[in-house]
């Protein structure tokens, strides 16, 4: 399974381009390679704009069959990602109470928070944090955005790191079962 993951590879390399920390990623082996996954899962969540995707090629080798092999990264990586958006939580906490900011945000040109707000808005009370772990759990798509919206606009943090562990898991699962249909068809 993971050498079917090759196509994933190169879409992810014609995504972000050579970027040092998918680099490292890409190249992480053994089981210092999950700490690396850990800490850019970790990172992604609040503060890389890049894909966390990345994470299933790492070269691991950690002498497990490619079940618990592609098992162990995608839950170490949506482990990283829970923790990640925990921190970016209690920072879109602080934000929320630091006027000066918000007003910058509101005030600005695009007015981000607004956009960002509405959209975070109809998701939650739509789909509550089950919304959240939908919005997460499709590949590609920047969810730093996603994450500090909801992080403004929400306060529990369990349910916030559940619903972004789950998110992330199912992403990740969803990029699996895309990328290994695709090996199977071609």
């Amino acid at each position: 399974m993971v050498t079917d993951l090759s196509l994933l590879a190169l879409e992810t390399r014609l995504v972000v381009g050579a970027g040092g920390l998918e680099s490292l990623v890409e190249s992480a082996t053994g089981w210092p390679g999950m700490g690396i996954i850990f800490v850019y899962s970790f990172l992604i969540a609040f503060a890389l704009p890049g894909p966390s995707e990345i994470v299933l090629v790492a070269p691991l080798d950690l002498g497990l069959p490619s079940w618990a092999h592609l098992s162990s990264i995608m839950l170490v990586s949506a482990v990283g990602k829970a923790v990640g958006s925990v921190f970016a939580f209690h920072i879109g906490q602080e934000v929320k109470r630091a006027g000066p900011i918000t007003r910058w945000l509101r005030r600005s040109r695009w007015n981000v928070l607004k956009w960002s707000e509405k959209r975070s808005v109809q998701l939650a009370q739509e789909y509550g944090y089950g919304g959240l772990a939908i919005a997460l759990s499709i590949p590609f798509f920047p969810d730093t955005i996603s994450i500090y919206a909801f992080a403004v606009l929400e306060q529990n943090y369990v349910r916030f790191a559940i619903a972004t562990f789950l998110g992330s898991l199912g992403r990740l699962l969803v990029t699996v079962g895309f990328f290994g249909g695709l090996s199977a068809i071609f």
